[in-house]
């Protein structure tokens, strides 16, 4: 347990995509989101938690994702997350995967946006013949965004919410979450290592290293031709 002046202040952001209200993939999220608040006080520490309730903002992450406008609202909720120091990402399953909405609002974000950012991953279905969707579908997509995510997943089907082993797995997935959160690790990651990992041109916040406009490419993508305009030949000169 941390003493006084160790004492550390995280900010947790939840993810729902939820579409009910209530829904079971908030109620899920927002269980785990107790549960590392409480094991973080046991340890001397506090946890500040903000939820992104993704059906509130799916007109902003339509138009997002297909011509690249980021609203006010949707800003505030990247912001959010680049802010964040924990993040639980909670997705319905819809057809075997996880609903369009969630994988949507995680494909407009900046590539760079998550890196190193420990996250709990949860999933909510109406069978569990579903189980797997979090480990097998969402995990490879926050694995792309190079997030952090604890190694126990989370998953309810309606026979579910009465099981205490739904209890058991929420602890673990939030004491994971606490001590990840405690290393440090995606602050670390940005002090020390950011300049090793490759950055794509705008999705490093500001920090990519700087552009040559000068080139072939760069000419041509700002309306220009290939080759630069020949200079003045002798007989030109006046």
């Amino acid at each position: 347990m941390n003493t006084a002046a160790e004492q550390q202040s995280f900010r947790l952001v939840v993810v729902s995509a939820g579409t009910g209200d209530p829904s079971a993939t908030r109620l899920l999220a927002d269980r785990a989101a107790e549960r590392t608040a409480a094991l973080a006080a046991g340890r001397g520490n506090t946890v500040t938690s903000s939820v992104i309730e993704l059906r509130q903002i799916s007109a902003d992450i339509s138009t997002a994702l297909v011509s690249q406008l980021v609203s006010p609202k949707l800003q505030q909720a990247i912001t959010a997350l680049g802010e964040a120091d924990g993040i639980i990402a909670s997705a319905p399953v819809y057809k075997a995967g996880p609903s369009g909405l969630f994988t949507s609002f995680f494909h407009v974000l900046d590539n760079d946006l998550l890196i190193g950012k420990p996250v709990v991953l949860a999933a909510t279905a109406g069978t569990a013949r579903h189980a797997l969707v979090a480990d097998d579908q969402m995990r490879p997509m926050f694995a792309y965004l190079r997030a952090m995510t604890v190694p126990t997943s989370l998953f309810a089907a309606p026979e579910d919410w009465g099981d205490p082993a739904l209890n058991k797995r929420v602890d673990r997935a939030a004491r994971e979450l606490v001590l990840l959160m405690e290393s440090g690790f995606a602050r670390k990651i940005k002090d020390e290592a950011w300049q090793s990992y490759q950055h794509e041109y705008g999705s490093a916040g500001g920090t990519e290293v700087s552009i040559d406009t000068g080139t072939d490419l760069m000419r041509l993508a700002t309306g220009g031709s290939a080759a630069p305009p020949p200079g003045p030949g002798p007989q030109d000169v006046r």
